[in-house]
């Protein structure tokens, strides 16, 4: 997928010429500090000057492709001075070659807020880790609570692996994974989040019996079908989107966000105006500013052509 020059896969007759990369754009304080957007004069247009996007089910179609009128729109907003900011559940390692055909060359925030990457240099700006027996401890009590789950970690780092004990399966098919043999092998080196998967219950029954008996250890986050996840404790989109926004000296107040799943839902309650996909999962509809058409409908280039344009 190609991402427009704003700032997370794969003819006939005369192949049309790829769209131009994508560029970086930027900004964000808490929501109750940032005035409503309800009180402005009619016809007077607020602009952003940060737009910080989530990848899969919200600037990504399926195929991990990025529409040629997403592309425009991320330019249009670019040629307005805003920055684009890619806050992704992905780890780096799994979403540096994606950004790389995407043509991105700013700022990502990856690993559910723990990662912030700066793609142009191919450097961690900051990195925060799960602690791994706190980890093992959490995963203990979840399977006190509700049978065996099965689990697998990302590992920290640019050049960490994403590791599955027997009987995990990959959620996203283009995303790299490597079996171990036994679950003490997750713990080998240093990681950012462990994700859990259940035989039986769906991902929200997974998610709140998590957070019914991890709460102090690790925040736990449901990210996309089969993707419920456990992170270092207080990190999420919103804590890394603000580190990453902080690179560029901007805050919540200038923050346009978009997203569809409920690991966005602090970004989207950080963001000065928050957007749902309308394929969006319940918890974020009832939070968001503004619901647009889905990502399969460009649905992020749908407001951005309205903000920008």
């Amino acid at each position: 997928m190609a991402l427009p020059s704003a700032h997370p896969s794969p003819a006939p007759a005369p192949a049309p010429t790829a769209p131009p990369p994508l560029r970086p754009q930027a900004g964000c304080v808490p929501r109750q500090a940032i005035p409503p957007e309800r009180g402005r004069p009619e016809g007077e247009r607020r602009t952003y000057a940060l737009v910080a996007t989530d990848l899969d089910g919200t600037l990504l179609r399926a195929g991990d492709q990025v529409s040629a009128r997403t592309r425009a729109a991320l330019e249009l907003a670019r040629g307005a001075g805003a920055r684009h900011i890619v806050v992704t559940g992905r780890p780096v390692p799994g979403v540096r070659g994606l950004l790389a055909q995407l043509g991105y060359d700013g700022i990502a925030v990856c690993g559910q807020g723990a990662q912030v990457y700066d793609a142009a240099s191919g450097r961690m700006l900051s990195a925060l880790t799960l602690d791994r027996e706190t980890a093992a401890t959490a995963l203990g009590k979840i399977e006190a609570e509700t049978g065996a789950v099965f689990a697998a970690v990302d590992q920290d780092g640019t050049d960490g692996h994403t590791l599955i004990e027997p009987g995990y399966r990959m959620a996203h098919p283009t995303l790299p994974a490597r079996p171990v043999p036994h679950r003490d092998a997750l713990w080998e080196r240093p990681i950012a989040k462990v994700l859990v998967r259940h035989p039986e219950l769906t991902d929200d029954e997974l998610a709140a019996a998590a957070r019914s008996v991890v709460d102090g250890l690790a925040t736990v986050t449901m990210a996309g079908p089969g993707t419920v996840e456990l992170q270092p404790l207080g990190v999420t989109k919103a804590t890394g989107l603000a580190r990453a926004a902080a690179q560029l000296g901007l805050g919540p107040a200038d923050t346009l966000a978009f997203g569809d799943m409920p690991n966005d839902v602090p970004m989207l309650q950080w963001a000065a105006h928050g957007v749902a996909m309308a394929n969006s999962h319940t918890e974020l509809l009832a939070v968001a500013d503004e619901i647009t058409a889905s990502n399969e409908e460009d649905g992020v280039a749908e407001l951005l052509e309205r903000v920008y344009g």
